[in-house]
This record gives C-alpha cells, structure tokens and sequence, in this order.
C-alpha cells in the first residue's frame, strides 16, 4: 500500500508560516484523475518535546475553479472590507518582499 501511495504524488510544494507549514500535494488516484491535498501541520510543543498536528483537505479537480473564485473573493473582501489601510499596507509590503513561485493557474491546471 505505501509503495502505492509513493506513485500516486505527482507534485508537492510546501509553504512555511511561522509555527505553521502547509503542503500543497497533487496526486492521482489508480483511474489517472487528479485532486490536490492540503495539508497544514502545526508544530506544537509539550513538556520539552514537540509534535505535529495535521488537518487536510481533499480538494477534486472538478471544483479547482470554484475553490480558487472563493478564495479570492474572500481574501479581496478582508483586504477591501476589513482591514485598515496601514494593515493592508503592510501585508502588501510583506507580499512584495517574498520569494514568489509559479502562479496559480501555471500550477493548478491539468489540461
């Protein structure tokens, strides 16, 4: 079974946000068809040690265009509703200043 689960990732990447990591992993299933999993893991600490606590979401190719409307209409309503100027200021100078990777619809389309 792990051997198959090896097979099934076809492409990972990771994005790291202080005590949080998320993992954006595309796999297929046996049929060839393809979903995305996300993953956040947050490191938690006890007693000198420290584990990981998981939560993921199974996302299917059929619904990539209406996750990705949502999303952006959520984040455009806290950025155009919600926060302050300064805050929205902010976040953008912090967008600007980090490393940026492949756009979303390079990554997310499998035609």
């Amino acid at each position: 079974m792990e051997e198959n689960n090896d097979k099934a990732e076809i492409y990972s990447q990771r994005v790291r946000a202080g005590k949080r990591t998320y993992f954006f992993d595309v796999k297929s299933t046996r049929s060839n068809d393809y979903y995305l999993t996300i993953t956040e893991s947050k490191r938690k600490f006890k007693d000198e040690n420290y584990s990981y606590e998981k939560h993921k979401i199974f996302l299917y190719k059929e619904d990539f265009a209406k996750f990705v409307e949502a999303l952006q209409d959520t984040i455009d309503h806290v950025k155009g509703e919600l926060l302050s100027e300064e805050a929205l200021a902010d976040m953008e100078r912090l967008e600007q200043e980090a490393p940026t990777t492949a756009t979303v619809d390079e990554e997310l389309k499998w035609e």
